[in-house]
């Protein structure tokens, strides 16, 4: 008589690296940035600004501009609202797509700052993924003229942005940092996330069976 094995084959499971692994940090003109994606810390009109937003529409062109405008207005003036993103064309940038988001206006934390701010890089990321993005640089989102302060700031980026990696294994981020001092803000948000993981797994090892049910 055959014996017929109706056991399922064995399934092997390979640990994702870490959602950190694909996050750099960089000081430099995000303008310049062979990325599939940039992001635009744009005010809720689209249509240029100072700062970095007035920076990518002078490197795009005035084709950028001109997408901008076609994109609908959600209410007079506003193409754009606080913690949404919106997606055109990089025209004459190295990246193919430009990525506008609004940032919030720094008041005292307590008028749903936070909750917007989240919401411009998780926006941005599904709207970078949904058009084949493999990879996307970030400005420091509401740091400049918005007063957002920008240790409050990088920590809200880059637990959003982990958090959103760690269900999306195909994109990579960078972060595109004006100044050393920012730049080194943000190596230090995303350092005391790694050692806060790494110190949770020291003292409970169910959270190392999280970590590999997640992929990392």
């Amino acid at each position: 008589m055959q014996t017929v094995n109706l056991a399922p084959p064995a399934v092997t499971t390979q640990r994702q690296p870490h959602p950190s692994a694909r996050i750099s940090i960089v000081k430099g003109d995000i303008t310049t940035l062979t990325v599939d994606a940039i992001v635009n810390a744009a005010n809720q009109e689209m249509l240029g600004g100072g700062g970095v937003d007035g920076a990518i529409h002078r490197a795009a062109g005035h084709e950028l501009y001109e997408a901008c405008l076609k994109v609908p207005e959600v209410r007079p003036g506003v193409r754009c609202p606080t913690g949404e993103a919106r997606i055109t064309s990089g025209f004459k940038l190295p990246a193919k797509f430009v990525i506008h988001t609004v940032g919030p206006v720094y008041r005292d934390g307590q008028h749903g700052e936070p909750e917007h701010l989240a919401n411009c890089y998780r926006n941005s990321l599904t709207l970078a993924v949904e058009n084949g993005c493999k990879s996307v640089a970030f400005p420091c989102i509401s740091t400049g003229v918005y007063g957002y302060p920008i240790k409050n700031a990088a920590k809200i980026a880059i637990d959003t942005v982990l958090d959103f990696l760690a269900a999306n294994h195909t994109i990579e981020v960078k972060f595109c940092c004006y100044s050393d001092t920012d730049k080194a803000t943000y190596e230090s948000a995303l350092t005391h996330v790694i050692d806060e993981i790494a110190n949770m797994k020291y003292d409970n090892p169910l959270c190392d069976m999280i970590g590999f049910a997640c992929g990392w």
